[in-house]
Order: structure tokens, then sequence, then C-alpha cells
């Protein structure tokens, strides 16, 4: 039986129904990482041993399945692990093993959950591709010779090539709903503060979230319970009261008001995307959900606003990599300055390196004002026009990216058009709501398209509903990649 295709709540059924057992489980997963793995790229540890002994744990107990329970998942590698490498996909940190776990990883191992790999990632979750890391790049399981998305472009990945169940991701600014949209699974970027960053190596820390990758939105549901929550280790963490998310999934959305804003239908979206979002709409209308067409006038703003203010803090924020006090150092040098200079220039790779530049710029004595400061003002003004909009909606529908995945190498020595993937996504995360990404049709050449919906502050429960009646009414969740 291939249980690697098959859904987090179908394969704890089978195990209730004893018709496969929690070890039976990880096997599938581990054989399958045997058979794709060399193609797709995905993974840069692989907990095989740890992973079986703690399923057999759970067989000899005979612990019950429910929730996450002896599901095996995998881990973006800028999430901290205790004993296990987690190197941000960098020259910087190739040792590193940290000495405890992030709160998620805590959260899962309480909740039963298996992990059983570290995916790959652009470095520094720094990238739009996966094809920044320094171990390897990563391909589309739908396309060998396509990008798969990035940063979290590994977690994508591994999940649509059916590596394992789910994985969780990082996301600065579609991280995890870009590359889902290109690998053609269902990826959540939750509101900012509702599921704690404590171990997660930050990029830009006012931007960051962490969140799940799974096969459709029940699944996605059934993550979320496991790993949001209000952690005190984190101070951006939000106390909220505490949901079932699985528990508002309906097919009924009627009376539902969705938000499309006219910025997001113009000029550089395909028009295969264009088409199949349009048909998304159509569907809702006919379910009874009420469409406003809005506006987001700053939408235009965003991206340049969001690269100032994530570059500007990740200057500060790896300034920590020294050579002294964490990671790689170089082993050459005449003086502590030329210690800096050449562990930095040699432990960093070239995207890395363009986004400190930027940053340090940026926040430079007689440019803060014209840069920062004015992307900061710029920020309070996107999140401004998605407080009005939501005054009388409440969702937002887009497209996840303005194309399905390109070309591996197709963009690598052109960081503008790279950037420019994520012009739908980042000014979520500037105004730190949460927004989902959901398979909704394929082009001409079977690559997967994302349908976005953008929802309130901690509101993922109508997010959710609205994304899982989508996919009641349709079976673009239901294909698998065919490697």
């Amino acid at each position: 039986m291939e249980l690697f295709n098959l859904t987090i709540h179908e394969t704890i059924e089978l195990i209730n129904k004893k018709e496969v057992s929690y070890k039976d489980v990880v096997e599938n997963y581990l054989n399958r990482i045997d058979k794709v793995e060399d193609k797709v790229g995905s993974i840069l540890k692989i907990m095989g041993e740890q992973s079986l002994k703690s399923a057999c744990a759970l067989d000899e107990k005979g612990v019950k399945a429910e929730g996450l329970m002896g599901i095996p998942y995998g881990l973006k590698d800028n999430i901290s692990t205790d004993g296990v490498e987690t190197t941000c996909a960098s020259k910087m940190l190739a040792n590193y093993i940290p000495p405890y776990n992030a709160t998620v990883v805590e959260k899962l191992q309480k909740s039963g959950s298996i992990i059983i790999a570290k995916t790959n990632m652009d470095e520094f979750a720094m990238g739009s591709s996966t094809e920044n890391s320094r171990f390897k790049k990563t391909h589309n399981p739908w396309n060998l010779d396509k990008v798969p998305g990035g940063s979290s472009g590994g977690s994508a990945a591994s999940v649509a090539a059916g590596e394992v169940a789910f994985s969780l991701g990082s996301d600065t600014g579609g991280s995890i709903r870009q590359p889902a949209s290109f690998c053609g699974v269902v990826g959540l970027k939750p509101t900012y503060g509702m599921v704690s960053r404590y171990g997660l190596i930050a990029f830009a820390s006012s931007l960051d979230q962490i969140g799940p990758l799974t096969k459709d939105v029940k699944d996605c549901a059934i993550v979320l319970n496991a790993i949001s929550g209000h952690d005190e280790k984190d101070s951006t963490s939000v106390k909220t009261q505490t949901k079932d998310y699985t528990s508002n999934l309906s097919k009924e959305i009627k009376g539902i008001k969705i938000g499309v804003p006219k910025e997001y239908f113009q000029e550089g979206l395909n028009e295969e995307v264009k088409k199949s979002v349009e048909d998304a709409i159509d569907y809702y209308k006919e379910m009874g959900a009420e469409i406003i067409p809005t506006s987001l006038p700053y939408t235009e703003y965003a991206l340049s606003a969001y690269y100032i203010i994530s570059s500007a803090e990740a200057s500060s924020n790896l300034a920590r990599y020294d050579g002294i006090r964490y990671g790689y150092q170089a082993e050459n040098f005449d003086n502590l300055i030329d210690l800096y200079r050449k562990t930095r220039s040699e432990g960093f790779g070239e995207e890395v390196k363009r986004r400190i530049m930027l940053g340090t710029y940026a926040l430079s004595s007689g440019y803060y004002d014209a840069y920062y400061k004015k992307a900061l003002q710029v920020r309070t003004l996107i999140k401004e026009d998605f407080d009005k909009v939501f005054k009388t909606c409440d969702i937002i529908l887009s497209p996840t990216c303005p194309t399905t995945a390109f070309g591996l190498g197709e963009k690598s020595n052109d960081p503008l058009a790279m950037y420019l993937s994520d012009i739908y996504t980042v000014p979520v995360n500037i105004s730190g709501i949460p927004a989902i990404s959901i398979p909704c049709g394929f082009d001409k050449n079977n690559l997967p398209i994302g349908l976005q919906l953008i929802g309130r502050p901690f509101e993922e429960e109508v997010l959710l509903k609205v994304g899982y009646s989508f996919e009641q009414g349709t079976d673009y969740h239901k294909k698998r990649a065919s490697i």
C-alpha cells in the first residue's frame, strides 16, 4: 500500500482500524525517500533509525491514533532540533548542533508526531527557488527541471513527493505559500505571534512565522492545532483562545464575503493562473459567497518596502556570525578585522551577502530616514489597506504567485525577476495577517497553480473553512506528482 500518498487523517484512520502499524507508516515513507530523494533533493538529513525506534515504541504501547500520533514529518533546516544538525543550508552553520528544541518541535513531540527529515532551503531563508542552498538544489516533483519555490522549497517538495506526511516551513515574505503553490500542496502562513518563533533561526524577526505544508486543508488544520499557542519563551507570542481548527471545516460558506483586489489581477499575471483563479471565484459564487471587488492601493509599494525592512533586519540578525561567537571561522587571517571579513565572505553565499549589504546600506547614517524609516511608514499604510477591506470582507482572494514554477537557473542571475515571484505574498507578512495557499488548477504543462486566501488576524478558522469548501468541490488536492 502506498501510504505516502495518503493524508494525515486517512493514515490515522487506517492505524485505528489496525490495517497498518505505526512502524508500517514510517517504513513506507523511508522507502519512498530511498526511491525518489536522489531526484528531488529536498532533504538534508534523514532520521531513519530514530524515527523507526519511535514508531516501534508506539506500537508496543498500543497507543491510540489521533491527531498527529505516529505521523512522520519534515522540518525546515532553520528550526532547531536538540542534538541534530541545524544548518540553515549555509556553510556558516554547517556543523552547528543545537542544544535545545524549538517550541514547535516540542509541541510536535508532545502530539506524538515523528520527525523523519530536516529539509533543504535557501540559505538563511533568503530566496524564492531553493537554489541558494549551500548543499544541493531542490527539484520540483511535478517537473524535475523546475524549481520548487523557496525558501521552504525542500519542505514543500518533500510533501509533494510523498517523502513526508507533512512539513513545517518558515514564511518571511511568502516562503511557505509560494513553494506550496509551485508544488501543488497546501501552505499556511499563520498570524504573526500565533505560532512560537522560539528556536527559529532569525532572518527578519518582525516578518518570520512558522507554518505547515500539507496535502490538504484538513491536514493543515490538524497540524495547526498541534503547533499554535502562546509561548513564554517568545516575546512576540500572543495569548489567544485555544481553538480546534478542524471543528469548523464545512463545505457550506453561504454569506461569506470575499474581496477580490484589482491590484492582484493586473499586468504580469500569467493568463493560465488568472483563469484558474477566476474559476475559483466562480465556484465561490455558486456556493453562495458574496464576491466584492475591492482595492489595496499601496500594494505596488509592498515589494520595495519588504526588501528594505527584511534586509535591514537580516543585516542586524546575521551580524552575530563573525567567526568568534557563532558558526564558521576562517582558517587564515592577519587580525580581528581580517577575521571578520574572511569569515563572512567565505561563510555566506551570494544572496545572503547581497541582502546584508542592502540592509546595512538602508540602516546607515544619512540613508536611514530615506529608506528604512520610509519603508516602515509604507508598512503602516499597507496594513491600513487591509484593515479597510476587512471592514466589509471576511476573506481576500488572489493568486498566490503570478506564474507557475519557473526553470532551474532561469532567474538565478536576475535577482529582481526572482523577487517578483513574491509580489502577491509579501503584503501579508508586512501586515502580520494570516494567509493560505491551496491548489486551484494546473497549467498546460501540468504544473500546479495556487490560490491565496487572506484573512483577518487570528481568524485562521475562517481561512481553513473557505479553503476546505473549495477542496470539497474540486479534486486538485487529490492529484499527486508522478515521480
